[in-house]
């Protein structure tokens, strides 16, 4: 079993509202990146369905420095439906109250399995960028 320390959060950048699919963020992933597989451990959909992507036992893509050791977790959204006047995609923290429950419910699973001395994360701590759309860390830091 890998050695886990990290938790890290993330949403899909989509538009808030608009259901991805597993096998959607896939490709993006194995067709357009050429990455082996989905880089998320897990993914949690606007239902707050949570389903499987790349394997746990093999170490994700989807934080640079951060994959050997980690967990990745993304929930489809965080952009606003509409884009800004300048064209850009909006960061907007867009989980449906069942992605909260869903995403609360792993975190605390995920803790409970590798232990209290794991951390979780934003994507944002470790790249420049407004992923997951809220502080990960602060909300999650009682777990």
């Amino acid at each position: 079993m890998r050695k886990i320390d990290k938790i890290i959060v993330h949403c899909s950048a989509t538009q808030e509202g608009k259901d991805i699919s597993v096998e959607t963020i896939r490709g993006w992933h194995v067709n357009g990146r050429g990455w082996s597989d989905i880089g998320y451990h897990y993914i949690i959909g606007l239902d707050g369905l949570t389903e499987v992507g790349r394997p746990i036992e093999r170490p994700g893509a989807h934080t640079k420095g951060e994959n050997k050791n980690s967990i990745g977790i993304c929930y489809i959204g965080g952009v606003e439906s509409e884009r800004g006047k300048n064209g850009k995609w909006i960061a907007k923290d867009t989980r449906t109250d069942e992605q909260k429950i869903s995403l609360l419910n792993l975190l605390t699973t995920l803790k409970s399995i590798y232990g209290d001395d794991v951390t979780i994360h934003g994507h944002r701590e470790f790249a420049a960028k407004s992923c997951p759309c809220f502080d990960a860390n602060k909300e999650y830091c009682n777990i």
